[in-house]
């Protein structure tokens, strides 16, 4: 990371990557028998999650190629590994695998990578990998870049077996197959043979009881998820992008689904014509600033704190906004995270009643639709969700609520007290829907 005039550059020789980013992606796509990485997203490889991302600079260029990455790494005092993703607009959250289950459901992705992120995955009995094979999907990856001895990424052929031997054992008990290595990476897949589990050795690991699907923050198990689940499809056989085939929809009616596009996309419309001369244009500059540079919009990343299906992330994908989306399920709503991670789109699950795994002031927008409504119930306060939200939305962000007009009329008045600015706007269709458009300030007053 070097400064260059007033900006911060990565460059992809960063220590993580021997040989620099482009030659490491497409090794990794060869290892796999690809051409070149250009083809991840046609063998199947569409969402990544990224362990250890560093300076997030795989992450970037995975989105290069259109891939969804999302970086996870645990809270660190100095040098977050997140809030530099974040900073740079790639999608991040805090997160491990040492001790509980990450808040994602089985079959969640098509690619867990760790380039030297300081695990060591042999621990525990093998559970920090039953981990990573609950959260891939048949078919889906394992790339693990080992620690090396020396910074050309040189070691002994005796040193990467005695290091490895225990995973590659253990791979075999969860069917995973070694495919490749190469210098110090190494490629497992996932079996895509539901029927392999059946057949191994006697005293392997059992199989889970899929009944209660809901991983946040489980303690992590040592048996396998996802066998008995409709979402067991290879990811080579996944529709690719956002659009999914009514076989992919699974526990989702087919009409309700393409109804909340048609909704979403119609929604997004309004927004942006609403929306546009407050936010989307000539963004208030502070005295001393110069004139922003087309198209004067200032927004990179959104949080969807009541994601349903993602439509809002597919709309502005479809009107090619230039913006990424944080799909956010709340524990408590329909979990609907499986889908919105087969749209291969980044989502996470949530309780609204505790913070959010984020550094402050790390989002630049953020959206609740029906929100306040869901939560009118729960057992925390609403003045702690907005202080919660004012924590992640950086200065000079934005808040759009959607809801019934007493819920609207009560957020504004929250609103009020914490001196974000606030305007309530009526959608003109005789619904009791109104939006709630607040500005955190650059200045508190």
């Amino acid at each position: 990371m070097l400064v260059e005039e007033n900006q911060f550059a990565f460059h992809s020789e960063d220590g993580l990557v021997f040989d620099g980013l482009k030659d490491y992606s497409r090794q990794v796509a060869e290892m796999i028998g690809l051409g070149s990485d250009s083809e991840f997203l046609q063998a199947g490889v569409q969402s990544v999650l990224d362990i250890g991302c560093g300076f997030g600079i795989f992450g970037a260029h995975l989105v290069s190629l259109k891939l969804m990455p999302i970086c996870i790494a645990a809270y660190e005092a100095t040098g977050s590994q997140v809030q530099l993703a974040l900073e740079r607009g790639l999608p991040a959250m805090i997160g491990n695998f040492i001790s509980r289950q990450l808040p994602y459901p089985p079959l969640s992705f098509d690619m867990v990578h760790c380039a030297q992120c300081g695990i060591v995955w042999d621990e525990k009995d093998g559970m920090l990998l039953i981990e990573v094979d609950r959260v891939l999907k048949p078919g889906g990856y394992f790339v693990l870049t080992s620690p090396a001895s020396n910074p050309h990424g040189s070691s002994s052929n005796t040193k990467k077996r005695s290091t490895l031997t225990p995973t590659e054992e253990f791979s075999e008990n969860i069917c995973w197959n070694l495919i490749a290595q190469q210098d110090e990476t190494f490629i497992w897949q996932k079996t895509v043979d539901v029927h392999c589990y059946k057949s191994r050795k006697h005293g392997a690991l059992p199989l889970c009881n899929d009944v209660h699907n809901t991983p946040y923050y489980q303690p992590l198990m040592s048996c396998i998820s996802g066998t008995t689940s409709n979402r067991w499809i290879p990811i080579q056989n996944r529709s690719s992008g956002p659009h999914l085939s009514s076989a992919e929809l699974v526990g989702v009616q087919p009409e309700d689904f393409f109804e909340d596009s048609q909704v979403w996309r119609s929604a997004l419309r309004n927004y942006w014509s609403l929306l546009s001369p407050i936010i989307f244009s000539d963004h208030p500059k502070r005295p001393g600033d110069e004139d922003p540079t087309p198209p004067y919009n200032m927004v990179r990343n959104v949080m969807d704190m009541n994601a349903q299906y993602g439509g809002l992330n597919a709309a502005m994908l479809e009107e090619k906004k230039l913006v990424w989306v944080m799909n956010v399920v709340p524990v408590r709503a329909p979990n609907t995270l499986p889908l919105i991670l087969d749209r291969g789109f980044a989502g996470v699950m949530h309780d609204w009643c505790e913070p959010f795994p984020t550094y402050p002031r790390t989002y630049d927008m953020l959206h609740a639709n029906g929100l306040l409504s869901h939560l009118s119930s729960e057992r925390c306060a609403m003045m702690d969700l907005f202080l919660e939200m004012d924590r992640i939305l950086r200065p000079e962000g934005w808040v759009i609520f959607s809801d019934k007009l007493g819920a609207i009329e009560m957020a504004r008045a929250l609103a009020m007290q914490i001196h974000w600015e606030a305007r309530v706007i009526d959608l003109d269709n005789g619904s009791d829907q109104r939006l709630l458009v607040c500005q955190k300030p650059f200045m508190k007053k």
